[in-house]
């Protein structure tokens, strides 16, 4: 519970299941009777539920995160009970605040909180580049040459996959068909050995072209072109200006940990609105997107998490709440991805004016460098619908996110005032009868039965929608009615435009 004593709601809460199953079983343990010794306090909550056998499953959950722990065998996180727990507390009378947690939930809590202090303590070496000798003293010298083997590397990987497309041009495009996907599998694993993960991973996207429907020649040849751009860019890295530059690196492959850009970076504190959350799913790796916009700064930001196959990521901030908090972001030609930092606790309650009244809250711009430093706070659920933009303004957003960063996929908008056409021969639309403007809906998006939901919480009349647009149109994500409404499945089940990485 924040200050305000404002509780997640149920819809929040059950946003967080990894499917549908754990979200009808952990409704199911959302009344008091199999609970006890339940209670919450700085930012935990914990509880007893009875089961099958003779001990009852003891049940923690983070709420700064969120993490949760449970002794039940299930490897879904969170599992049913850890659900179960949050909708009886988000329902606020089967969790009373308590003094402090009991021991076995203490431990687990104050665990979690000490190895974040511990890797807060050590990211300022990381964030150097050097390696540690054993006095702790990090080596810029050994970095140097790392980076300078890296860079030959990389150099290599990129001069040999331009070969590649060359021959792909010189026999023709028509016969890519034929030759398989096991090809640019070959090709994308030997510039993941070139220490250029970005490259390999944008061959794979190549190598799926050739069956991807009606058109694939004209989106290989598309796609042919921007690898060889990222090619070229990265061997005139020095000439470039340095938002370029910065997006070039960033889209080979060179990236900064976590740890050191949080110990580096210059953090950007403010009040942060989900805007909308997605989880997409190769069969091996679930990778979750939220996104973010702060209320006083308007920057959007995009918090990447990852989790095993069968496991969602742990990273699981529900669609509508606040969270005070500082975002750092990764450096790119115009950043989007960020990291998150410290979360701030709320502040008091406004009492009555005078001397007594509680000071307030800090600038939203005051940075922080460590994860771990604030106490455990959970956050307040937005009270209103964020302001948008028109068709026109938002084209021109991603017109400028694209001169930086040519091969952005997608760039995050909240358009306002938007009424859904549903598709005939032209597919899908958004209409703006203030402009007269059109946005068409990505056509991957169109089997999507949730375009119906969107539909019809705007009964005909304009409506505010979150989502990605790109260059082959607008991907809806989140609308409001006037709570947040999640249009994507929290799975990610169904189609699932722009999928790769910002």
């Amino acid at each position: 519970m924040n200050a305000q004593g404002e509780r997640w709601t149920a819809e929040q809460v059950l946003a967080l299941a990894p499917d549908a199953a754990s979200r009808k079983a952990g409704g199911k343990l959302a009344t008091p009777g199999p609970w006890s010794g339940a209670g919450a306090h700085g930012g935990g909550v914990w509880g007893l539920c009875a089961g099958s056998g003779s001990k009852p499953y003891q049940t923690v959950v983070d709420l700064d995160g969120p993490a949760y722990r449970c002794s039940c065998p299930s490897r879904k996180f969170p599992c049913k009970h850890a659900l179960g727990l949050l909708l009886l507390w988000a329902g606020g009378g089967g969790v009373p605040e308590a003094e402090g947690p009991p021991e076995w939930a203490g431990e687990w809590l104050a665990g979690r909180r000490e190895r974040a202090a511990r890797e807060a303590s050590g990211a300022a070496a990381e964030a150097a580049g050097g390696r540690k000798e054993p006095g702790g003293v990090a080596d810029p010298q050994a970095a140097r040459r790392r980076a300078e083997r890296r860079a030959q590397r990389i150099a290599a990987g990129a001069s040999e996959l331009e070969q590649r497309l060359a021959d792909l041009l010189r026999d023709g495009l028509a016969g890519a068909d034929r030759s398989g996907y096991a090809v640019w599998e070959e090709t994308a694993a030997r510039m993941v050995d070139a220490q250029a993960p970005g490259l390999g991973a944008r061959v794979r996207e190549l190598g799926a072209i050739p069956s991807s429907g009606p058109g694939w020649p004209g989106r290989l040849l598309e796609e042919c072109a921007l690898l060889h751009l990222l090619n070229q860019g990265y061997a005139r890295l020095d000439l470039l200006p340095e938002a370029l530059a910065a997006a070039t690196r960033s889209r080979v492959g060179l990236t900064t940990t976590t740890a050191g850009l949080l110990a580096s970076g210059a953090a950007v504190r403010d009040r942060w609105l989900v805007l909308g959350r997605r989880d997409d799913s190769d069969g091996r790796l679930t990778t979750r997107r939220i996104w973010l916009r702060g209320q006083d700064t308007g920057r959007v930001a995009l918090l990447l998490s990852f989790g095993a196959a069968g496991h969602s990521p742990e990273l699981a901030l529900p669609v509508g709440v606040v969270l005070d908090a500082d975002l750092t972001y990764y450096p790119a030609g115009r950043p989007l991805r960020a990291a998150l930092g410290t979360r701030h606790p709320e502040p008091p309650p406004p009492g009555p004016a005078g001397p007594s009244a509680p000071p307030a809250r800090p600038a939203p711009s005051a940075p922080s460098p460590s994860a771990s430093s604030a106490p455990s706070v959970p956050s307040a659920p937005s009270p209103s619908v964020p302001p948008g933009s028109d068709i026109p303004t938002t084209l021109a957003a991603y017109g400028e996110a694209l001169s930086e960063d040519p091969w952005l996929d997608a760039w995050p908008v909240v358009l306002s005032g938007v009424t859904p056409i549903p598709g005939g021969e032209d597919g899908w639309q958004l209409a703006d009868t203030r402009t007269g403007a059109a946005l068409p809906i990505d056509p991957r998006c169109a089997g999507r039965t949730d375009l119906w939901q969107l539909t019809a919480v705007s009964g005909g009349g304009p409506v505010t929608v979150f989502g990605e647009c790109g260059h082959r149109g607008f991907a809806p994500l989140t609308t409001w009615d006037p709570a947040p409404v999640p249009l994507q499945s929290p799975s990610g089940a169904g189609s699932t435009p722009h999928g790769g990485m910002p």
